[in-house]
């Protein structure tokens, strides 16, 4: 039994804990904290925030509209960062807000969240960063921000980022992966892989090559990672339904097709 003076101080402590890790939360480990349960619409702060929160929330979701100035194909925020940023497994914004700054292998250097999108914007959306503290940072940080709410901040989170991709039992064969890509991701991406417009003229599905794609910078452009997002995500709202082996296959194919120069070794104005 506990003892009447520890009990209030242990119930304190037990009430904390519950507003940290708010139900459908389920810890297992730093490297197994699910969390899927963004906030809903209706706790949008009103006032500036607010608005600042909804703006970032249109530039994620319609980025060459809102945005025209730093994007420089036909891709979105959300092309790669599926359903407004908070999908498992495809690097959902939800769980980045609170683990950066962080290390990253790819360039030795620790960066920021803010570096982080910057280099979306250079790389996925083949641009030029916005600024840091220009108002289509401090949006797409404060949408982060929103959308992250009752995360905890430092751990690693169920669904973050991409599944990892072990080598698959062949290797990845551009000519299988062609066939895959005809028979499943065609019908939203063209034959010719340049995406399908709406009737609007709005980009309804992005190109995956080519001049309006991604460039070779980008994160898709290494094959082990697109082989991860198509497993989880591909076809559109029928993730999970290629093998390992396809997506691997479908990742190499689209990943050998022409598209514009990573920017440090092209030159010029991303240099």
């Amino acid at each position: 039994m506990i003892p009447p003076p520890l009990a209030l101080p242990l119930l304190s402590l037990l009430t904390g804990l519950l507003l940290f890790f708010p139900p459908g939360a389920v810890a297992s480990g730093t490297r197994n904290f699910q969390f899927f349960a963004p906030p809903t619409e209706g706790t949008l702060p009103n006032g500036p925030l607010g608005r600042l929160i909804r703006q970032g929330e249109l530039i994620f979701i319609h980025t060459g509209q809102f945005a025209h100035r730093y994007v420089g194909n036909d891709l979105t925020c959300e092309s790669c960062h599926l359903d407004r940023g908070i999908k498992p497994y495809s690097a959902p914004l939800w769980g980045a807000y609170g683990i950066y700054p962080r290390y990253r292998k790819k360039n030795h250097t620790v960066s920021t969240l803010e570096e982080r999108i910057q280099g979306c914007f250079r790389f996925s959306l083949n641009g030029t960063p916005p600024p840091l503290g220009g108002r289509t940072m401090k949006a797409l940080l404060a949408y982060s921000f929103w959308v992250s709410r009752g995360a905890p901040v430092g751990l690693y989170l169920k669904g973050q980022g991409l599944r990892h991709m072990s080598k698959p039992a062949e290797p990845p064969s551009r000519l299988r992966g062609k066939r895959v890509f005809e028979s499943r991701c065609s019908l939203c991406h063209g034959l010719d892989g340049q995406g399908t417009q709406a009737d609007n003229n709005q980009v309804a599905f992005p190109p995956v090559w080519g001049p309006r794609s991604f460039n070779k910078g980008a994160g898709f452009y290494n094959v082990g990672k697109l082989a991860g997002f198509i497993k989880m995500n591909m076809p559109l709202s029928k993730g999970q339904t290629l093998s390992d082996q396809q997506a691997w296959d479908v990742a190499a194919y689209i990943d050998s097709q022409p598209r514009p120069e990573d920017p440090r070794k092209a030159g010029g104005k991303h240099s």
